[in-house]
């Protein structure tokens, strides 16, 4: 079975010049967008969650349908795994699975991941899988890596030495994630996706569409001062 899945079309060709520039900005910056309210509605429910069962919290960020997020699940069974989308056409079609330790929020990532941040709570682990590469160069700032909420996702994980891992299809995305992990002192490594069974629908279309699949994976060290991230109350 074959899919037609379009490669990656893009007008930059190497890593963005003023990727570094942005990285190095966001760390030193105090990140300060306030909370919206139904981001806070979502979070809620994450409270709620925690407090009937305290768990270890796994992220799946951009999760979309939440199919990645029910087989996150069942890969870490003694885990909370949360999946976060902003779109709730997505979540919408998502298939409910016989799996009970996680939950789908329709919430804005950046203000869950700071409102995680305020309550001190770590994330050991947080999956990054496919997001909106942004391709065109005019749109570093709104890829993960570029955004200004960057520093947050270090410090969800740094404290439990958390692992992150991101997935794309466009070598050139992962690559400039890795960069900027290396910029803010959490190396890993980044590497082609073997043929270990897809984790969501895009990796299963991508796959039969003979792509390549690239990936980024790092244990996180280091530190992101707290007062750099100025989460807001």
């Amino acid at each position: 079975m074959h899919a037609n899945s379009r490669r990656i079309s893009s007008n930059q060709r190497h890593l963005h010049p003023r990727l570094a520039t942005e990285v190095r900005k966001h760390l030193q910056t105090r990140y300060l967008r306030p909370v919206a309210r139904h981001n806070r509605v979502a979070y809620r429910q994450l409270q709620a969650a925690l407090d009937q069962c305290a768990r270890p919290l796994v992220l799946d960020s951009f999760c979309g349908t939440g199919q990645s997020t029910a087989e996150l699940a069942r890969r870490h069974p003694h885990h909370l795994v949360v999946g976060i989308d902003k779109s709730a056409a997505r979540l919408a079609r998502h298939a409910r699975s016989d799996t009970e330790n996680y939950l789908l929020l329709q919430a804005d990532c950046a203000d869950i991941w700071q409102l995680l941040a305020q309550d001190g709570l770590d994330v050991e682990r947080h999956y990054l899988l496919y997001p909106n590469p942004w391709p065109k160069a005019a749109h570093l700032q709104r890829r993960v890596h570029g955004h200004p909420s960057f520093p947050l996702l270090l410090h969800l994980a740094q404290r439990a030495g958390g692992y992150v891992e991101v997935r794309s299809n466009w070598q050139l995305y992962v690559e400039e994630f890795g960069v900027a992990m290396h910029l803010s002192g959490s190396p890993g490594r980044v590497g082609r996706i073997g043929a270990a069974p897809p984790i969501t629908l895009f990796e299963r279309k991508y796959l039969r569409s003979g792509h390549d699949l690239w990936a980024f994976t790092a244990q996180i060290k280091g530190s992101v001062r707290r007062d750099e991230l100025a989460v807001i109350g």
